[in-house]
């Protein structure tokens, strides 16, 4: 199943807009010290070639998802996801987040003006859409393709490592599944492995977002964790855990989400319960709790 929250409410407001538009622009916020993190978490391994070390986050550590804005993290928490536009949080393990298979909604123009190729259409020239969240599809379904988003993709995972984050979530890996039969979960995948071969590259480690049924696909090509929102909710931890030896991070949105993930996965996973806008802590709404 698909459980997604409304990225609207997500994005860090007027940078992530200018970022998005921007496309290869690489720039992000600055909300934090720029402190380059320091970590005692699992010992780097050797990314493709040999090319760059790759830290791979350790099993069931404390978690906290902050990408709809950057806050001190509260305590115990060594693992934090931001946007793109943020910088990382010192002294933690730092997930970087990338829309990498469709388009944020302020970034449309961008690609109509400037890679219209790659944008996904219907038959009639017309784009298609996620319209639970008015983001059009980008176009994963040829190799040309996955390569030339590959090249536009990979500039905001170098953006994140320069940055001095330490991993990248690539959101939106099931987008087949809102593609009316235009892409095929294979595409998307091939899509990832471009990705993982990047991000390694650039010393990153890879997560990849949500699609439980693509976990062991996915760690074959090459993602080396996941992001699961929901998988509590609706028992899919473990077709997460086994494929990435635990190296899991959850989201929950409800009350009994939690207790499920957390009576099943609470020693092994690293569980936490945010509100469905992901606010900051201190704004109205904000919510968490852990197990």
């Amino acid at each position: 199943m698909v459980h997604r929250v409304p990225r609207a409410l997500r994005r860090a407001s007027a940078v992530a807009a200018l970022c998005g538009a921007l496309a290869l622009g690489g720039c992000t916020a600055s909300d934090g010290d720029g402190a380059a993190p320091d970590r005692t978490t699992a010992p780097p391994t050797t990314g493709p070639g040999g090319r760059a070390k790759v830290e791979l986050p350790e099993p069931g550590i404390g978690f906290d998802y902050q990408i709809g804005g950057a806050y001190p993290p509260p305590g115990g928490v060594e693992a934090v996801s931001r946007d793109r536009t943020a910088k990382p949080a010192p002294d933690v393990y730092n997930v970087c987040y990338v829309n990498a298979f469709q388009a944020q909604p302020d970034a449309e123009d961008w690609w109509e003006e400037h890679a219209p190729d790659l944008v996904l259409r219907d038959d009639d020239g017309t784009p298609v859409v996620d319209r639970d969240w008015d983001e059009i599809l980008l176009d994963t379904s040829t190799a040309a393709k996955r390569e030339q988003l590959a090249a536009i993709v990979g500039e905001w995972i170098d953006g994140c490592a320069d940055a001095g984050y330490q991993a990248v979530e690539a959101d939106n890996l099931d987008s087949n599944e809102r593609s009316d039969g235009l892409l095929t979960a294979d595409d998307n995948v091939a899509f990832g492995k471009l990705l993982a071969a990047r991000a390694h590259a650039a010393g990153l480690a890879l997560g990849q977002k949500n699609a439980a049924s693509l976990a062991r696909q996915g760690r074959e090509v090459g993602f080396d964790f996941a992001v699961a929102e929901e998988c509590g909710q609706y028992d899919e931890c473990g077709d997460y855990a086994d494929a990435y030896d635990d190296r899991v991070f959850v989201i929950e949105y409800r009350a009994d989400g939690l207790a499920a993930a957390c009576a099943q996965w609470g020693d092994r996973l690293s569980v936490v319960l945010r509100d469905l806008d992901v606010v900051p802590q201190g704004e109205a709404g904000y919510r968490r709790r852990t197990c």
